[in-house]
Order: C-alpha cells, then structure tokens, then sequence
C-alpha cells in the first residue's frame, strides 16, 4: 500500500544578499493512512517550512527541490498551480499558525466558511452554511448559531485560531497539515481539538503532520515523531520511544526543557548549543533596565482591580431594540502587589485578554475601577496624564506578528518607545541599547536589521519582549508570552523573566493556558470562567488542592507527560545546564 505521502530529498532555499539559506535540507519522510505524525524542533528549525513546501506556498525568492514528492502514489508537481489549488482546502487542508493573518477581517467567519465549503464540495448555499454551524459546534465555538455572524476581530484569539481549524477540516481531507493548531487553546479546548483530529484520523484514514513545540501533545497524540533541527532532520520513530528513549544529544536537551507541572524549580533547564543564541548573561541591577528602578517585593498593591465588568455588542439593534450583547468580564476583582506574579488562567474566551487590554488602557470599562500605583486608570481621560503610567506599564502581546510593524526594521521597533520617553541622549545610546536588549531576547545583532516577516513566530515573539522592556517598566502584563515559543527557547525567556522579576521587583499579570508555565512562574492564580473569577490561591494551593470544581476539571485535563525521558540529574534546579546531553 502506497504511503499518503512521500518526501524524499526535500530542500527549501531561499537566495538573498548574504547568500543561499537552506531552510530545509535534504528530508525524507513518511506519512501512512490514519497516522499522525509530530514534527518538533526550535523556532527556525525548518517544521513550518516544511508543510508550506508540501503546499506549494512558498514564494519567490525561495525554492523547492526535491528528488521525490508523492501524495497518495502521484506525483505532486508543485510548479502546476492550478492542480495545487484544486488540491489545497478540498484534499490537502492546512491549519496556519497565525489565526489572524489566515482569516479575512471583511467577511464574517461565516461567509469564509461557506465560501469553502461551496467551493470544494458544490453544495447550495442552505447547506453549506448547515455544515458551517456543525463545524463551528465541533470545535468548541459556543453558541455557533448566533456567533456565525462575527467577524474575526471579535472572536478572542484562542476563538480564532478554532475557526482557521474548522476551515481546515471543513472539506473532510485525505491530509492535513497543522501548523501549531493548539499554540492559542486552553487545555479544555486543547483536548476537545486533539479528540477530534484523532477521531477523524481513525474515522476516515486521514493522515495528519502535526507541527508544535508543545511535548504534551506530541506524547498525547502522535504516532510517530520527526524532530529537526536547522533544517535537517535529527531522529525519528515511534512517539514512545524518541521521547522515552532518546538516542540524540538535541533531542535529550530539547526534553529536558520540557516545563513539568508536578513541582515548582527555581529555574528552567534549557540545552547549550541551541539554534538561536541564548539571553546574554548580566548584572541586571547595574545594568541600564534596572538603574533606579529597583523596588523590593512589598504587601502594598501597585495594581488594583474592583468589579470590573466589559460588554461587546454582537448585533446592533435600533434604539437598543434586538440588540445582542456578549459580557466578557463579569465583576472581576483582585490585586497584585509590588514584585509579585499573578497568573490569569481559563478557558479561551474566558475573558483574560480582555481584562489585560483594559488594564493597560486599550479598552475601556463598562463598569468597575482600576487603578496602578495609585493612578485611577478608568478615572482618568487625558492622554498625557497617562503618560507615567504607559512607561511603567507595558504589555507583551499574544499574537506577535499583528503587534509588530511590518514597515519599520527592528531596530526601530524596539528603539520607538525609548525615544517616546526620552529614556536615552542620543542615537548611539539607543542603538546600542536596542542591540543590548535584542541579546537579552536571544536574537543576534544582525536581526536589528531585518523586517518582522523576515523572522519564525517565535522570534517575533522575542522581538515583542525587547519591545515591551525598552520602557524600563515597573510592571508587565504578558498575554500569553510563550505561546509561539518552543520548549528551549521558551526556558530562555522565562528565565529571563524570572530574572527581571527577582532583580528589579517587577510586577507581572500572567495570562496563560499553559499550566505547567504557571506552575513555574507565577505566586498567586486566579481561575475564570465565562468571565467570571471563580478562584484565587497561591499557586502551590491550586495545584494541590483546588477548591473550584472548574479548576480541578482544567488541572485534569493538562496533557500528562509521563512517557518522557526523565531529566538527567542537576537539569531539574537549574544546577548544571551543560549536563542536559547526559
């Protein structure tokens, strides 16, 4: 039985002023009926290049070579267009990383999904828009019926990234290549995802290339695992035994990196030699980002949040006759005091973005206050009068690609916002902070040069940290910080972070549905739920022993990790890095 599809010699190079760069070099790979396949690595290593490829998406001046490429026994001819484009969404569907660049913000997700669905299967429109409502419900859209009508822009983004999946999967394909389809879901969602690309795996013999950094669902769901790395494949087999038995040094210190959620560490492992540089070791209280602004952990709140409530309108109505509202925040009250990590944990929709956006001022209250070191955020209308308060309070958003300027170098990126507050004399000083804080990130001083499509998701990611610490601030609200980040280089930034926290006292709301990251990094979580805060413990007390039944659902669900390798000895403190490769 021929396999569902056939790499071999696969490479993808792209020419440029500093010469060829093999994305891709010479991969062979293999996919059977009904298997799912992980494919994992660091951020740059080649995963997404590689489905892209099997796609034909990838634009001039890259290129495609390969001694042989076969999908269900037949050539693919990657130069045929129109054979490709009969091929993609009705037989070959693609889950993209980037929920918000792969849906059109003009139409309604409705209209997108029905346009498919008609294209593909020639059905009328009553029918396909029956099948669009299905689809929705499958993946966990709530109240599919009303929220068909919406536009990307008002789903939040774990929402987005489940209607790119039901556009996917709409045309029920022999293959489907999903490119970190969970990196945006809670685990709730997460399970509900994974449970149906593996029924319909085994339901209709669909082969799946699964590419993530996320080693829960590799373990839960895979078959077979392929990791890369710099472009080239480093060792593959059957899921048990490459992540339990390991025969490479990458893929041991790449485990080892694995956040685990059955005890909090000082510090996360991560492997030496990896793809991209790790952070630059320095004295960060007489550094530039800490200089006077040192403040020690303390009771005193510096964030404040009492019954804070937000409503977005779903269908307008005429003098409020039939009009649609949705509550997103529900009374919500807390607070975090100085030097202190609070984690904001729920489902998707749950409601954590949309308090992180009013807490920094890009949304406003309906009702409720907020107030940062004394400042009344939701009292105060002048700009300039927030002006203190934009410097100390910054924000690393979810999506990266979106939250970054396609049009300015990353240079100027990062340089912005010391500019905008005078935190430097002259544009020598900028320039060379902006190199410091790019090595903090682990990027080169060569990216400071390049534009934000130039770079992997988890690299823009970066670039959005270095952005949001330009400001020196005195408090960080992260929206899901590392959710485009593999498992290294994720322990990187999380150090780092747990750095500026300890050495400078920083402040951090700590949005996440990534559990065992917030077992590590946060002192207090607060759970919600429909928008509503439905606990709050310490963060040891919540994973031991949670109060709400919602919570115990969520801890339930977190994909197990038991299969895996254990760490070798010293990796788990932090004491020794270099003896990760055993």
């Amino acid at each position: 039985m021929a396999s569902l599809l056939e790499i071999r010699g696969l490479s993808v190079l792209f020419e440029g002023k500093r010469g060829r760069v093999a994305a891709v070099e010479d991969l062979d790979l293999d996919l059977e009926p009904g298997e799912i396949l992980g494919l994992v690595g660091e951020s740059g290593a080649g995963k997404s290049t590689v489905g892209n490829a099997v796609m034909g998406l990838i634009d001039p001046p890259g290129r495609v070579e390969a001694r042989s490429l076969r999908f269900k026994g037949e050539p693919l001819d990657l130069a045929d267009e129109a054979a490709m484009m009969r091929l993609r969404g009705r037989r070959i569907g693609m889950i993209f990383q980037d929920p918000l660049t792969s849906l059109d913000p003009l139409f309604t997700v409705g209209d997108q999904l029905v346009e498919t669905i008609r294209l593909h299967l020639g059905i009328d429109e009553k029918a396909a828009r029956a099948r669009a409502v299905e689809l929705l419900g499958s993946v966990g859209i709530p109240d599919p019926e009303a929220r068909i009508a919406s536009y990307p822009h008002q789903f939040s983004g774990g929402m987005r990234q489940r209607v790119v999946i039901a556009l996917a999967l709409a045309c029920e394909p022999d293959l489907v290549i999903a490119d970190e389809p969970t990196t945006a879901l809670d685990v709730s969602v997460q399970a509900q995802i994974l449970e149906l690309i593996r029924d319909l795996t085994k339901a209709r013999g669909m082969g799946v290339i699964l590419v993530t950094h996320d080693m829960g669902v590799i373990a839960e769901v895979t078959d077979r695992v392929a990791v890369m790395y710099r472009g080239r494949l480093v060792e593959e087999g059957p899921t048990a035994r490459v992540l339990g038995r390991p025969r490479e040094p990458y893929t041991k210190g790449l485990i080892a990196s694995v956040p685990r959620a059955d005890r909090r560490l000082h510090r996360f492992p991560q492997p030496p030699g990896q793809a991209d540089a790790a952070p630059k070791a320095i004295d960060l209280g007489s550094h530039w980002l800490g200089a006077g602004t040192r403040r020690e952990r303390s009771d005193v709140p510096v964030l404040e949040v009492e019954g804070l409530t937000r409503d977005f309108v779903l269908r307008r109505g005429i003098l409020g006759i039939g009009e649609k509202r949705f509550r997103a925040v529900d009374d919500v009250a807390f607070a975090v005091r100085e030097g202190e990590v609070v984690g904001l944990v729920g489902e998707s929709g749950s409601g954590k973005s949309t308090i992180a956006q009013m807490v920094v001022g890009l949304l406003r209250a309906d009702a409720g206050r907020i107030r940062f070191a004394g400042t009344d955020i939701t009292a105060t209308r002048r700009e300039r009068d927030l002006l203190p308060v934009r410097r100390e309070l910054q924000m690393i958003f979810q999506d990266p690609y979106s939250s970054l300027n396609p049009r300015l170098r990353v240079r100027e990126i990062v340089a912005e916002p010391i500019r905008f507050h005078r935190l430097a004399s002259g544009e020598r000083e900028i320039q060379g902070l902006v190199l410091e804080l790019l090595a903090q990130v682990g990027l080169g001083p060569e990216a400071a040069r390049r534009y934000p499509h130039e770079f992997s998701g988890g690299q823009r990611q970066r670039i959005s940290i270095a952005r949001a610490l330009a400001t020196r601030p005195r408090f960080l609200v992260c929206d899901e910080p590392t959710s485009a980040l593999d498992v290294s280089i994720q322990a990187q930034i999380l150090n780092l972070l747990k750095d500026l926290q300890e050495t400078l006292g920083l402040g951090m709301l700590f949005i996440s549905h990534d559990l065992p990251v917030v077992r590590q990094m946060c002192d207090r979580v607060a759970v919600l739920k429909q928008g509503r805060l439905c606990e709050l413990a310490s963060t040891e007390e919540l994973f031991e022993n949670p109060q709400h039944p919602y919570t115990s659902e969520l801890l339930a669900l977190m994909p197990r990790l038991d299969g895996l390798a254990p760490a070798p000895a010293g990796a788990l403190d932090g004491s020794s890095e270099a003896n990760v490769y055993g």
